[in-house]
């Protein structure tokens, strides 16, 4: 695979802009539609709203990017790994 070119097979996603209140604060958060999809599950799942999943993956994501956390998590619960 070359920089800059999506592996033979792979679709475009469409990324989606959120905007959520963390600790009052308005911020807009940019994930393709299958991350808020997994993110929407994982939060009826722990029984909390959207924001306040967000909010948790925010307080504990040190000095990464809010987006870059949330896939991590995403990709962590997939894993079974928290």
């Amino acid at each position: 695979m070359t920089a800059g070119h999506a592996p033979s097979g792979a679709r475009s996603v469409r990324v989606v802009k959120h905007s959520i209140v963390i600790a009052g604060h308005r911020t807009s958060v940019s994930l393709e539609e299958p991350f808020w999809r997994a993110l929407k599950e994982i939060a009826a799942v722990d029984g909390v709203s959207l924001a306040a999943l967000v909010a948790r993956v925010d307080a504990g994501r040190g000095e990464a990017n809010l987006s870059s956390a949330l896939r991590v998590f995403v990709l962590e619960r997939a894993s079974g790994q928290k």
